[in-house]
């Protein structure tokens, strides 16, 4: 069966699915129920070894299942690369395709507003749009992740899991970079980038995403996972022209270590003076706090966040340090 949209007309672009996901549960019925909905294409989902009724699942959606290997190790690189290979068998002319990960949504008209795009813009290799939260109230790290999810409209530097690729440039360049546990979507931008292509950001609704985030240990998880995917690829990045994450880790590093040191410091000479210097950590939270709108609530509690992150962000990379220097198993990190 040849993927298009349900719009008849003879030429439209293949287009097919990638769903990849683990033990997702309700969201992942949600997903694929969302694809079948409004397009009528292959889809592929590739579990990393779900213990859930994930695959019977996927199977009653129509969905051709990969399996992934679990004697290597697994990462979401991996994951969409083998979902790519199978769809490509599945749909031998096949031209765009789609990545989304199952704990997300297609959101109703967008596969033709993206497909349109593609076709209309030559130069763009990947087009993605706005990813929201399902629901954004039912805890302070859903609306984070909302909040976090609104980027700039245009071009753009990178995507997230979440988006529509033109096939043959994604495969020229070699698809996303199989080792890395996060950050794999930037690095790859970064080489099609490289090779004169553009990533695009449409003002439209893409999909609704099921953080289903509600303890602190989740977000604290999410944020070691963050600082060793960015320690990971500024590794791999820091000999090209543009080294991807650099700033990030100089930030966790300046406010989860060289501050706290300096703090300790202080308060050791004398307690008055350091307990006073600690007011930098406020300033930072209202610097972040202004640039989001000082009268609103939600840029309080995000520039409180975006400050503490610091610390598992600097757990994370040195994670990966210590498992560069002592060679340890590089397998993901989850936090859900």
């Amino acid at each position: 069966m040849i993927a298009t949209s349900r719009t008849e007309d003879s030429k439209i672009s293949p287009i097919g699915f990638v769903v990849i996901g683990r033990n997702e549960g309700a969201r992942l019925i949600r997903c694929l129920d969302s694809l079948n909905a409004q397009a009528d294409c292959e889809i592929v989902y590739v579990d990393s070894g779900s213990t859930d009724q994930s695959v019977a699942e996927a199977e009653k959606r129509r969905a051709h299942i990969v399996r992934l290997d679990l004697t290597r190790p697994f990462t979401a690189g991996r994951a969409r690369n083998e979902g790519l290979g199978a769809l490509c068998e599945l749909v031998p002319d096949l031209r765009y395709a789609h990545f989304v990960d199952g704990d997300c949504e297609l959101a109703d008209d967008w596969l033709d507003s993206a497909r349109c795009f593609l076709d209309e813009r030559s130069d763009v290799a990947i087009v993605c749009g706005r990813r929201q939260e399902r629901d954004p109230q039912a805890s302070i790290y859903n609306q984070l992740c909302d909040m976090e999810w609104n980027t700039p409209i245009g071009e753009a530097g990178a995507c997230g899991g979440d988006a529509l690729v033109r096939v043959e440039p994604f495969l020229e360049v070699g698809g996303f970079n199989t080792s890395l546990i996060a950050g794999e979507e930037p690095e790859l931008c970064l080489r099609l980038r490289g090779n004169g292509w553009k990533i695009w950001r449409l003002d439209t609704t893409m999909t609704l995403h099921d953080a289903a985030m509600y303890k602190f240990s989740q977000w604290w998880m999410r944020g070691v996972r963050s600082g060793f995917g960015y320690a990971q690829v500024w590794s791999t990045t820091r000999r090209r022209a543009v080294g991807l994450y650099r700033l990030e880790l100089m930030r966790a590093l300046v406010w989860a270590g060289v501050v706290p040191v300096f703090l300790l410091c202080a308060a050791t000479i004398n307690a008055p003076m350091g307990l006073a210097f600690t007011g930098i950590y406020g300033l930072q939270v209202t610097r972040i706090a202004f640039h989001r709108g000082i009268a609103r609530a939600q840029s309080w509690n995000y520039g409180l966040f975006a400050v503490l992150a610091k610390f598992p962000e600097l757990q994370g990379a040195l994670m990966y340090s210590w498992r560069e220097v002592a060679g340890g198993a590089r397998t993901a990190i989850l936090y859900k």
